[in-house]
């Protein structure tokens, strides 16, 4: 029989297809199947429009089965089947899609979820396969044919012998090669797992002869071999399924196996939206984080359905970086799909979708903070990082939609509170939100900043995580409540008469403080303070940048030059200070090597390395010793 040729365009394409355009082989099994299940929409449609027509719909399903030794794999329906017309139509010329030209005849209303738009999955086949022959037997035709191709070279239309109504594809599977081992897709483990991946809601059954392995001697523990059917797919996705008939314990199997969690989830979140966009959403928030989310090889996205046919598997534009730790699912029927389905055109209606999303999981997490606490904290305790992250990054654009649901450790309480509940329990003499930023609660306990702002009865919010301090200043205020900073050296809390003492004294001994600034040369000032009580000395500082910002700049892999502008505060009412003024008139040497001793001492309690530790302890044995 003479073979046909495709037109020139079509031969263009072909190659495209199977060499661009489909990244990931495994895919044409889900085209494959997709294709079948339109011809069984098909064929129940024309039931029930066309009296002739008559089917038992229970009976309508999908058929694989596969040969190692010939190396076919073969895909069958018993759903409209194609003329040899419709062949030569939809399989002669690549990108005619009978599926297409089916739904665009039919009203709004009889519209079924066909899924083949573009007409081209079928060719898909051709990334594993070195020929495809295609047995169809139309519902409108009493004469079998076969369809048959190698790839580009062509193809062959032939009469041939077949008893019922549907199609029948048989892929010859390509050799394997050094780059790719195509015997995979003639494994039973293989083929459920595809099945299982990409078209677990098909709706129609899709059957397989599977061998399953029983006890045939218990004394010699011998096996035999049992071949049974059994369906591959689950059909009905549990997200349409109404929420009345699916129980807590449905949800918590579906997302510990679909998500290979060991772990119930903390909360499900189920929603149906109607309206210019339609979709289904089931997500998921785990209960714990997974092994690898902190670092970069985790991958976020909610898994993409169109009709039941994943589309991706994880779809970044669903989630916002902040919500990264959702798992779930969205399923719509009005999104856009490239020409492979395989990835997004750019689509309004999935930023609309993205969008509900992000809304839907706030309102959800606020619901659980108010009316949940205990799962709200154990929420937190995992994720609150990346909620702070989401306030802090992208220069706080998102800050007015995280702010109500970050949490961080109150002095008073001695537990994580909201800002809401911290500005809530405010004086009316307070006018800031104070916080205190270190590496535990126990050293941010020891510093000696917040003694003066607990004396006043303040409470203080503790910033324990490296991202803390980033997200309160992007934050800024709160309720009109300005963050304060008690490590700031423009913190005022004293009394006008307490500012005059300490102006005064300053004044008096700017000489001996200039000096000190010299010896030390890495502070921008040094000066006496009233802020401290029972400390001899501290360090604060002045500007946007705070000691435990540059900290956080400092352990970045590139050195950013970012660093703190720092004030060497001493204690007025402290003995050091006597002993500085007396040093500082009666012997110099001894002055500057309290001074190197009391720079180092602040160093130490803000966190901060020393250079010269063998140095300063010298010193320090060589005053003590005097």
């Amino acid at each position: 029989m003479a073979k046909k040729e495709f037109k020139s365009e079509s031969k263009r394409l072909l190659d495209l297809m199977i060499n661009s355009i489909y990244t990931n082989k495994d895919i044409f099994l889900r085209e494959l199947i997709s294709n079948a299940s339109d011809a069984l929409d098909k064929i129940y449609y024309r039931s029930l429009t066309d009296k002739k027509v008559k089917i038992d719909k229970e009976n309508l399903e999908i058929n694989i089965s596969f040969n190692k030794e010939e190396r076919t794999l073969t895909i069958s329906d018993n759903g409209c089947g194609m003329t040899k017309e419709e062949l030569e139509a939809n399989l002669g010329t690549i990108a005619k899609s009978g599926s297409l030209a089916f739904k665009e005849n039919m009203t709004k209303e009889e519209k079924t979820s066909i899924i083949g738009q573009f007409g081209v999955g079928f060719y898909s086949a051709f990334m594993v396969s070195d020929r495809i022959t295609v047995n169809s037997l139309s519902i409108d035709s009493e004469d079998a044919y076969c369809f048959e191709s190698e790839g580009v070279d062509g193809y062959t239309i032939k009469k041939v012998s077949k008893d019922d109504v549907g199609t029948e594809i048989i892929l010859n599977i390509k050799e394997d090669n050094e780059e790719f081992s195509f015997s995979k897709y003639l494994d039973e483990y293989e083929i459920k797992s595809l099945v299982k991946k990409y078209s677990d809601y098909i709706s129609f059954p899709i059957k397989m002869e599977c061998v399953h392995h029983e006890l045939k001697d218990e004394e010699k523990k011998e096996y035999e071999d049992i071949k049974e059917i059994e369906t591959l797919n689950s059909m009905i996705p549990i997200w349409k399924k109404n929420k009345s008939d699916v129980s807590d314990t449905d949800y918590e199997n579906f997302y510990m196996d679909k998500f290979n969690d060991y772990d119930k989830p903390l909360k499900v979140i189920n929603s149906s939206v109607e309206g210019m966009c339609s979709y289904k959403s089931l997500m998921f928030i785990p209960s714990h984080a997974p092994y690898d989310y902190y670092t970069q090889e985790y991958e976020k996205g909610l898994a993409l359905y169109s009709n039941g046919v994943m589309i991706m598997e994880k779809c970044a534009e669903l989630l916002p970086d902040y919500f990264s730790f959702v798992k779930g699912i969205v399923d719509s029927e009005d999104l856009s799909l490239n020409i492979s389905r395989e990835l997004l055109q750019e689509s309004s209606n999935l930023k609309l979708i993205a969008k509900n999303i992000e809304s839907k999981i706030r309102k959800e997490l606020e619901k659980m903070l108010k009316d949940d606490r205990e799962s709200y904290m154990s929420f937190f305790k995992t994720f609150g990082v990346q909620l702070k992250y989401g306030v802090y990054n992208n220069y706080g654009a998102d800050k007015d939609k995280l702010k109500d649901l970050v949490m961080f450790y109150s002095s008073k309480h001695e537990r994580l509170i909201t800002l809401a509940e911290y500005v809530n329990e405010m004086s009316d003499q307070q006018e800031n939100i104070y916080y205190a930023s270190g590496a535990s609660i126990a050293k941010i306990n020891a510093l000696p900043q917040v003694e003066q702002v607990k004396d006043k009865d303040y409470d203080i919010l503790y910033l324990t995580d490296y991202v803390d301090e980033f997200c309160v200043t992007a934050i800024q205020e709160f309720e009109g409540k300005k963050f304060t900073n008690v490590s700031d050296g423009s913190l005022d809390l004293e009394t006008e008469d307490e500012k005059r003492e300490t102006e005064k004294v300053n004044k008096d001994n700017s000489d001996l403080l200039k000096a000190m600034c010299e010896k030390i040369g890495e502070v921008k000032e040094v000066r006496f303070s009233k802020k401290l009580k029972s400390h001899p000395v501290c360090l604060t500082t002045k500007g946007d940048v705070s000691i435990e910002m540059q900290k956080v700049f400092d352990a970045m892999p590139n050195d950013m030059g970012i660093k703190a502008e720092t004030i060497l505060e001493i204690n007025e009412k402290h003995p050091i200070a006597s002993k500085l003024k007396d040093l500082y008139k009666n012997s110099r040497e001894d002055f500057d090597k309290y001074t190197e001793i009391l720079y180092s001492e602040a160093r130490m309690i803000a966190g901060l390395p020393i250079e010269n530790p063998t140095e300063i302890s010298r010193l320090i044995c060589e005053v003590i010793s005097k």
